[in-house]
């Protein structure tokens, strides 16, 4: 089902390299909160981070390996074509143009990304082109640091997954997900030390990152 109405949610990352920390969070809110498409976008030039070690097309391809056999991805690579940073606000306003007035969206993002969320790029129009779901991180504090921003968030939050699907966008909506402690700094660390990562990321993708010399010690 991918009509007028059916919610559909973005979810954005460097994706240096991606793993499961990344996908089985989003597999499990999916079923969670009934997504039927979840659109990953890979940014080509991240403003909030150091940059990534892995090219633009390389982390494209070990995405695409990634969910080649995950029919609820769908890679979007409108950002990596970018010679600008990746601003997520501009992605959304340009997706909400793209989807119309009234279809649902949403951009998925972690607890942590939420604590420092007033800190990005027209933070505040988001809200305008999609709803934000917020996959919850155990020992990450709720409150967010400001009062004004904790207000912000207290207005838009719902805990009724319907108005996700029956309103185009604004709200927020915490998700209980299960938490992988598992990131891309701990895989290129243990790729450096010539360690197994089998049990973090998809095999096709260590096969990827092996053929190519990925994150490995030169």
């Amino acid at each position: 089902m991918d009509d007028m109405t059916s919610l559909q949610a973005i979810y954005g990352g460097t994706f240096d390299p991606v793993h499961y920390g990344h996908l089985k969070p989003v597999e499990i809110l999916a079923n969670q909160i009934g997504l039927s498409k979840v659109i990953i976008i890979p940014n080509n030039v991240p403003p909030h981070r150091p940059q990534p070690e892995a090219s633009s097309e390389q982390r494209k391809r070990m995405v695409e390996l990634a969910i080649a056999d995950k029919p609820l991805f769908v890679l979007d690579e409108r950002e990596l074509k970018r010679d600008t940073p990746s601003w997520t606000a501009l992605t959304l306003k340009e997706m909400r143009e793209e989807a119309g007035a009234q279809k649902p969206l949403a951009f998925i993002i972690g607890q942590d990304s939420l604590l420092n969320f007033p800190s990005w790029h027209q933070y505040e129009t988001i809200l305008d082109n999609a709803h934000l779901i917020v996959t919850r991180r155990p020992g990450y504090p709720l409150e967010m640091a400001e009062e004004q921003h904790q207000r912000w968030l207290e207005n838009h939050l719902t805990w009724d997954i319907e108005n996700l699907h029956s309103q185009p966008a604004g709200k927020i909506y915490l998700a209980e997900t299960p938490w992988f402690d598992i990131s891309a700094t701990i895989i290129r660390e243990r790729l450096e030390k010539g360690e197994p990562c089998d049990d973090l990321l998809p095999e096709a993708v260590l096969e990827y990152i092996h053929q190519h010399g990925l994150y490995q010690a030169g």
